[in-house]
């Protein structure tokens, strides 16, 4: 339990000594966001303020969890490794698209064929890998089951899976890359979702099949729910220090290189731990913001009316009257909810037995 203690506090202390290095590299290239003209005036004012932040807590949770290892005399675990892979992965591809927006001083950054297919490889390649590589039990990363609290029902096979844990990658990235849209809301919002994964790695851990004392009905059968811990206490502690300079008024934004990753690394724990339909709950707010843009573009095409007076919803509540830091605390309240919810349910079907 100790590895858990060690990767979040490394990761936190260096996103909080490391943040603020980086946003003076970047201020100094000129490395700032470009803002949306047809977003709320008030955004006008952030233009400028450096970008890419999500560097800072990309590096910080690798090196986190790698120096854990070293001080722990433990080898890192291929789901550990597999999660990390995919959360940089993702975050490469955000930072092509990053870099390309403050180059090219526009709003868009990779075309969509491209940004798709980067996503697309690193979300197909993390798939294939989970459902290889059997432990001595048998056990690889992923099941081709579907989840909710554990494994239920039949296979869906190898090539349905792969569709499955890639749209769950493409709908968490981008949930989060659509919730990231004022001063730590995305980030105080990822910090709740990953303490979850603290605890349901924990948890898992404790009652895991692999122990004889604990084998039976209600026991979990996860690869390696101690280093899915460990991984989520890292990525825990770097959003938590990142969040200090992002908060409102933000001195740097995570961008599109943060957004995408953590979206991935959200969706490879809920994979990895076998709680693929739970993470809509644990994270109903990234589901919350995705289905107003959903709602949006769906209604303006049918009915050519709009529902909200902007997409994402955030953005609505701030056309309404509501100042940015009051959207954001409300909707971290939401997200803070969603994740007792969750936490609740995950609890709840261990004590019920199913």
């Amino acid at each position: 339990m100790r590895q858990i203690l060690f990767s979040g506090s490394i990761a936190l202390f260096l996103t909080l000594i490391g943040t603020p290095l980086l946003i003076k590299l970047l201020a100094r290239k000129g490395y700032g966001q470009f803002i949306r003209d047809d977003g709320p005036r008030d955004h006008h004012s952030k233009r400028g303020t450096p970008t890419m932040g999500g560097i800072a807590f990309i590096l910080a949770t690798l090196i986190a969890y790698l120096v854990t290892k070293v001080i722990s005399g433990n080898s890192p675990t291929l789901s550990g490794l597999l999660v990390l892979s995919l959360f940089a992965g993702m975050g490469l591809v955000g930072f092509l698209d990053d870099y390309i927006k403050i180059v090219k001083q526009r709003s868009l950054g990779l075309r969509a064929r491209a940004k798709m297919l980067g996503q697309f490889v690193v979300g197909v390649t993390f798939a294939i890998l989970a459902l290889n590589f059997e432990d001595a039990r048998g056990l690889t990363p992923a099941s081709t089951q579907l989840s909710f609290t554990q494994d239920f029902g039949w296979s869906i096979g190898p090539v349905l899976f792969v569709v499955w844990a890639l749209f769950m990658i493409l709908a968490m990235s981008n949930g989060v890359n659509l919730t990231d849209g004022l001063d730590g809301l995305a980030t105080g919002a990822s910090v709740m979702v990953f303490g979850a994964y603290v605890f349901i790695g924990v948890w898992q851990y404790g009652q895991t099949c692999a122990n004889e004392a604990t084998a039976g009905a209600m026991c979990y059968e996860v690869r390696d729910p101690l280093d899915l811990a460990i991984v989520a206490a890292a990525l825990m502690g770097a959003t938590f220090g990142f969040l200090w300079w992002n908060t409102s008024p933000a001195k740097i934004f995570m961008g599109d290189t943060g957004s995408l990753a953590l979206g991935g690394a959200l969706a490879g724990l809920a994979i990895l731990s076998r709680t693929e339909l739970l993470l809509a709950i644990l994270g109903g707010l990234f589901v919350l913001i995705t289905m107003s843009v959903v709602i949006q573009v769906g209604s303006f095409k049918l009915t050519g009316r709009r529902v909200f007076k902007m997409a994402p919803l955030q953005h609505h509540f701030e056309l309404k009257g509501w100042s940015e830091v009051l959207v954001v605390v409300r909707f971290w309240i939401i997200q803070g909810i969603c994740v007792i919810v969750g936490i609740g349910i995950f609890y709840g079907s261990w004590v019920a037995g199913f």
